[in-house]
């Protein structure tokens, strides 16, 4: 059962398809029909016999393992350097990975274990989001109703449930020919933003002290800077500097003569405006939000789905962004410009020639037209801040996505089977004589052991300073050769993507901290820590060790492998379901500290933690009470209430205890973990428990 990598992948039930007997995977309406069977089977052995048979689970085993619950840490987790290094003497207790092989490295291309299924009981299908989950169910779990039970009349009156669509078993049919991503793709277009409708007569402006009537275009961008007049993101130079500029370009000649200094302009009385328009939202009736809801899901359904290959998939985001103030992350260059609104001259879309060509909006047409079956986005367009190329793609339930999920799952349980040579090799290269070999071999043990990104090269000014292994300078670490009781530790301090603070004290081996002190001899804190190393030649080298291996690749490795090893520790198979699930949530989150997801403080973050707390110390008092009175309650009947209501406060400490910390699980989620490993110890209480938590993250 912990296996690392079963051969299931996002949409699980298509991996297991493949391996489980015919004879235990049942549709739903299969598993009903043979339910149904084995009920009249009963009922005439119990019209002939006069009695039924009985049937009872066996009980498990009384001895309780003990699992000990350990806290995760990740502890392991303008001078060019010469070209090649003399010899040095292995004195420092080197030693190689006791797994070493002699044999040369080579690209595992063997097949996949065998897995072989028990066919003491049968496996349920059952939707769950974006994914399938299968539930693991006794087939004697409980008896047969009887037939002769009367069906309450005001269960007859209820509408019958509308059956759930058809899921294209995408997995089950044969794939297309290397490159074709569909053979036939028709949709409806994007949804652009709605056009800009000028302020009321009563709203006014004032620029050093005077009302001012501001032109359509210049109003509109007056408008984005003051919806975020209470935004720290206003009071910053780079911010008030590049919206001005931005704005000027907006305004008339004679807008632009008086308007000249952004200190001068009074944005507080659109703010309250917009304050007041925001609370009348909140405070619509129950019919204006449901004409909203209706609206939303009349779009949802022209333009949210689109036929792909004679199936019908969902769109993610068919709603083209509204213009803005660009805000990036951290202290991007560029916050404060402005995001121009997208028209249907900037538009190109991508369909099949045989399909119908969505029309423009009248009056306009759109930028291109295509008809490329080797990409997998419906529409695109470059935005105006950075140039970059923005699509329209389908959503993370449909087959596209689904194939390259499984492709990347597929690829990290293949990095297993090598992952050990893989190590004995850079481990090998840390002691080679070119200066080149060593820092990839160093650089590879990070990216391994503390799952850091690879880092891309970016133009100098066009984004905000972040880094990753590759792009690591000089200044981003200290060497310590003792430090709080431990023996050369590396001090990293840099941010990483999205401008996410990465601090780590990491203890490290002896000759990874010879070499780091080698690479940073005569460099100045900004020159490059692997200055003969660029992400291309990381990526190229770890090719020609394994088809398919990146930098990336390691990452979804360690981070499954960790949930794996997680889940192992922390669960005990007599925990209630609220337990089991905060044991998964504590897993996740020993992932996500790996990852280094973390969700900026809000500004409210110590008053939202001590609420938690105090809601907390809450829930301990009454699951107190609520043992107390399960211990001394002697009625059945009371027993059955008072377990229920412990299970109860149970859960809501458990929900509380989840959302309590810093890190973002739903990143590792959705992203790094491997729903195969979900087969851990799955109940249908449980999957349904699971299924609120990843439907929230979906959603």
């Amino acid at each position: 059962m912990w296996a690392l990598f079963l051969p299931l992948g996002v949409q699980c039930i298509g991996y297991v398809a493949s391996s489980v007997p015919k004879c235990t995977l049942l549709s739903c309406s299969e598993h009903k029909d043979s339910s149904e069977k084995k009920h009249k089977d009963k009922e005439k052995t119990k019209h002939k016999d006069g009695s039924s048979e009985k049937h009872k689970d066996k009980h498990k085993d009384k001895d309780k393992e003990k699992r000990k619950e350990e806290k995760f840490r990740t502890t392991f987790i303008s001078f060019c350097s010469p070209p090649r290094i003399k010899d040095e003497p292995d004195d420092d207790g080197f030693y190689a990975s006791p797994k070493e092989d002699s044999k040369p490295l080579k690209r595992p291309r063997e097949d996949d274990d065998t897995f072989s299924w028990e066919k003491r009981k049968e496996w349920n299908v059952v939707a769950c989001s974006n994914s399938f989950l299968l539930i693991l169910q006794d087939s004697k779990a409980k008896k047969a109703k009887s037939k002769d039970k009367k069906v309450p009349e005001a269960d007859k009156r209820k509408k019958p449930k509308k059956e759930e669509e058809q899921k294209w078993k995408w997995w089950e049919e044969e794939r297309y020919p290397e490159g074709i991503k569909w053979k036939f793709l028709e949709h409806k277009g994007p949804v652009f933003a709605p056009p800009y409708e000028p302020l009321p007569e009563n709203v006014k402006f004032y620029y050093d002290g005077k009302v001012m009537k501001l032109s359509t275009k210049a109003e509109e961008v007056a408008t984005f800077f003051a919806k975020m007049l209470d935004h720290e993101y206003t009071t910053k130079e780079i911010f008030r500097k590049n919206f001005f500029k931005d704005w000027r370009k907006e305004m008339t000649s004679e807008e632009k003569s008086t308007i000249t200094n952004l200190s001068k302009c009074d944005f507080t009385h659109m703010s309250q405006y917009f304050k007041a328009q925001s609370e009348a939202r909140k405070q619509m009736s129950k019919e204006e939000k449901q004409k909203i809801k209706e609206e939303n899901e009349r779009l949802l359904k022209e333009y949210g789905y689109c036929v792909m290959d004679n199936h019908k998939e969902r769109i993610a985001n068919f709603k083209i962004e509204p213009p803005g103030l660009f805000r990036g992350r951290g202290n991007h260059p560029k916050m404060g410009m402005l995001k121009r609104r997208i028209m249907p001259e900037d538009i190109i879309i991508n369909c099949s020639k045989d399909s119908k060509i969505p029309p423009p909006p009248p009056g306009h047409k759109w930028k291109e037209v295509r008809h490329d079956n080797k990409v997998t986005w419906l529409v695109s367009w470059t935005e105006n801040i950075q140039g970059s190329i923005k699509y329209i793609m389908l959503n993370p339930s449909s087959r596209i996505k689904g194939e390259k999920d499984w492709q990347k799952y597929e690829t990290a349980r293949r990095l297993k089977k090598c992952v050990d040579k893989i190590r004995n090799q850079y481990r090998e290269d840390w002691k080679s004589k070119e200066m080149k070999v060593r820092q990839r071999a160093v650089a590879l043990y990070f990216i391994d052991k503390l799952a850091l990104r690879a880092g891309n090269e970016k133009e100098e000014g066009e984004t905000a300073d972040t880094v990753g292994c590759c792009s690591l300078r000089v200044e981003h670490i200290k060497l310590h050769p003792e430090l709080d009781g431990q023996e050369y530790v590396v001090e990293f301090d840099f941010l990483g993507k999205d401008s996410i603070r990465y601090y780590n004290k990491v203890p490290v081996e002896k000759r990874v901290f010879k070499n780091l002190q080698l690479f940073m001899e005569n460099k100045q804190p900004e020159d490059d820590l692997f200055d003969r190393l660029n992400t291309s030649i990381l990526n190229k080298h770890l090719q020609d060790l394994m088809e398919g291996l990146t930098a990336k690749v390691f990452r979804t490795y360690n981070a499954s492998i960790t949930l794996q090893q997680q889940l192992k520790e922390l669960t005990n198979p007599d925990d209630n379901i609220p337990a089991k699930i905060l044991s998964y949530n504590r897993a996740n989150r020993a992932v996500a500290i790996l990852c280094n997801h973390q969700r900026a403080p809000p500004k409210t973050f110590e008053k939202s933690m001590m609420n938690l707390q105090s809601k907390i110390d809450a829930k301990k008092e009454q699951l107190a009470d609520a043992r107390r009175e399960l211990k001394s309650a002697k009625a059945d009947a009371k027993v059955r209430r008072d377990e229920k209501s412990k299970n109860k406060v149970m859960d809501q400490a458990c929900n509380i205890a989840i959302f309590k910390g810093s890190q973002e699980l739903p990143t590792c989620k959705c992203t790094f973990l491997d729903p195969a490993l979900l087969c851990w110890k799955l109940t249908v209480q449980m999957l349904c428990a699971l299924c609120g938590i990843v439907t929230g993250v979906l959603s």
